[in-house]
């Protein structure tokens, strides 16, 4: 809990904002960090470091989750490439125009937005569906990737908290369930629903500049700078179209199915980690058989084109393994738990619920996990409720709203790294644009805590 622990996330968010290198930045921080763990032990300090930062890397690669995230993200690779290289972006855009459903950029932004808020069981399937659905909408009309990636990313974390029937819902019902409270742990994290400001707030923000067509500081430049993708016009609406549907629906259905699986008939108890894997092979193996009965392709031209696509993914998914590593270096640390213990004291009681929105975020920021905030800021902030008589609810709203906001505008998130994947954008540019929209936000969010702790507390 000591004030040094704080600088390896901001040695990462400087050296990102300084050279534009993430990976670079990533290893520096997670080094850094070890080396901070090293001062405390005997020996070498040096040696240690340098040792020790390989097997941090090594130990989050052989976590059995950890494990699903990176191969999940390494294989979309390969399904990506079989859905483009086949025809079945390009027909798909075709037969969507063709049927009325995306004739404009209100409509594709509105099907992005809405194929988000259906997938609401878990968030990385959310963007990746989103995000694979309308990579080729977007380019047909002329939007940036980086539109894409606000929106998908700006969609599924804030559907998630808030709808809960998914496995976000589960994990913060585990950690309510440990504390003894008037309410039962369901009816506090019901109640947050309401309370939640700053989901609710993005959620607003992206319907609005889907529907007026607005875009605002980094993602205007961006947009500027767009270059002219050509969408192939000529491809068969009534047979490639199904090259990437049939995919697409397989990675949707046999997701839902794995989660009630994985969860013994209980979805909000499925494994995310396991059940996006599962959906996303089966995918691939069902993208695979399509392609090579049409056919057009044959078996080694297929495994070229799939292992094309999974190297195309390797940097963003080194830069996923990199920011699971420093979460993980950092938890060790004690950053988050050092952040937490800014709140302090002696704070005035309508300043609490603000304060907890803010550090919230600072420590998502830092670390780059909105889950891992929610571990840290539970324990501190029920013990809050039973001392200052805090409304349950609102307290865990702010501490769940936090964690979005801070994931949103960090850099080192594995989360904006996924929703780069999915939309096929550029990280930085993802997290550059998408900034000012998330901080706007989180600035309406402090004022309407604020606001509601006069009132209700």
């Amino acid at each position: 809990m000591s004030w040094y622990s704080i600088l390896p996330p901001l040695i990462a968010i400087a050296i990102v904002f300084w050279r534009k290198e993430v990976i670079m930045a990533l290893l520096v921080a997670v080094a850094s960090s070890e080396f901070l763990l090293a001062l405390q032990g005997d020996g070498n300090t040096l040696f240690f470091t340098f040792i020790n930062t390989i097997e941090r890397v090594v130990a989050t690669a052989s976590s059995a989750g950890n494990s699903r995230v990176l191969l999940f993200s390494i294989l979309i690779g390969a399904l990506l490439a079989y859905i483009r290289e086949s025809g079945g972006v390009a027909a798909t855009v075709n037969l969507l125009i063709g049927k009325g459903v995306a004739k404009s950029k209100r409509q594709v932004g509105f099907l992005t937005m809405f194929s988000g808020i259906a997938v609401f069981i878990e968030s990385n399937l959310s963007v990746l569906t989103a995000g694979i659905l309308s990579r080729g909408l977007f380019d047909k009309f002329k939007m940036s990737r980086a539109r894409l990636a606000y929106i998908i990313d700006s969609t599924s974390a804030p559907v998630c908290i808030l709808i809960l029937l998914n496995g976000w819902g589960a994990y913060v019902l585990g950690l309510l369930e440990n504390y003894e409270l008037e309410q039962s742990a369901v009816s506090i994290l019901w109640g947050s629903i309401g309370y939640n400001f700053y989901a609710i707030i993005a959620l607003l923000i992206v319907a609005y500049t889907i529907a007026f067509d607005k875009v605002h500081g980094p993602m205007k430049v961006a947009e500027q700078k767009l270059e002219r993708l050509e969408v192939n016009e000529t491809a068969d609406k009534g047979t490639k179209a199904r090259f990437m549907l049939v995919p697409l629906a397989t990675l949707i259905v046999s997701m839902v199915g794995f989660m009630f699986w994985t969860g013994n008939g209980d979805i909000a108890s499925g494994s995310g980690s396991k059940s996006v894997l599962y959906a996303t092979i089966l995918a691939c193996v069902v993208a695979y058989f399509l392609l090579s009965t049409s056919r057009q392709f044959s078996h080694h031209q297929l495994v070229d084109m799939g292992f094309k696509g999974m190297g195309e993914l390797l940097p963003l998914v080194a830069i996923v393994l990199l920011s699971m590593t420093l979460g993980a270096s950092l938890k060790e640390l004690g950053t988050g738990v050092f952040v937490a213990s800014l709140v302090g004291d002696y704070l005035p009681l309508v300043l609490v619920v603000p304060m907890l929105f803010v550090t919230g975020a600072v420590i998502s920021f830092t670390t780059g996990t909105s889950w891992g905030t929610f571990a840290i800021l539970i324990p501190i902030g029920v013990p809050l409720i039973q001392a200052l008589g805090l409304p349950p609810s609102l307290v865990i709203a702010a501490i769940l709203g936090g964690g979005v906001f801070g994931d949103h505008c960090s850099p080192i998130s594995d989360t904006s790294a996924v929703s780069a994947i999915a939309s096929g954008s550029d990280l930085l540019t993802h997290v550059k644009t998408q900034m000012p929209y998330a901080l706007f936000g989180g600035a309406l969010t402090f004022i309407a805590y604020l606001l509601v702790s006069f009132i209700v507390i």
